[in-house]
């Protein structure tokens, strides 16, 4: 006889349709969906308090809670000023082009990442290219490597 985890049990229910097993009990007790109980606007400043991780990882939680985040562009707005920080010209681009913040972020989010540790001068002391990590060669464009080389040649 094979024993059904209690994972396997709850995938593909909704927040709401999850089922909690105690085990002293077999009894289920339902789970509310805060997201369903909650006004929209507290609903999103509880997303809101996510970092950008935690809120992609929150979308993919249950449908109530994906339709919430995925229709709620100011939810990525915060997010994408933070990565205009280090990617100005991207974002403005991206913006001026019509992209949601959400998409802006997305494009932009790992771009941001690696170009900070270039022009913090994480690879100013590395003297060939088999001492880079893999990733601190995201595809950059002509001017953003100006940037870095600037950045450099000024250390």
């Amino acid at each position: 006889m094979q024993k059904t985890s209690k994972k396997n049990k709850q995938e593909g229910t909704s927040c709401k349709e999850r089922t909690i097993l105690p085990s002293s009990k077999k009894k289920e007790e339902s789970q509310e969906d805060f997201v369903e109980l909650l006004p929209p606007e507290v609903t999103l400043k509880i997303f809101n308090e996510l970092d950008v991780q935690s809120l992609c990882k929150a979308a993919m939680t249950c449908k109530s809670w994906n339709r919430t985040i995925e229709n709620s562009d100011h939810l990525w707005k915060h997010h994408c000023l933070t990565v205009r920080a280090v990617c100005q010209r991207e974002i403005d681009f991206d913006r001026g082009n019509g992209y949601s913040w959400k998409v802006t972020l997305l494009r932009n989010y790992w771009k941001s990442k690696v170009k900070h540790e270039w022009l913090s001068g994480k690879y100013s002391n590395i003297h060939s290219r088999c001492g880079l990590p893999e990733k601190s060669m995201y595809p950059m464009d002509a001017d953003t490597w100006g940037e870095i080389l600037e950045a450099e040649l000024e250390r």
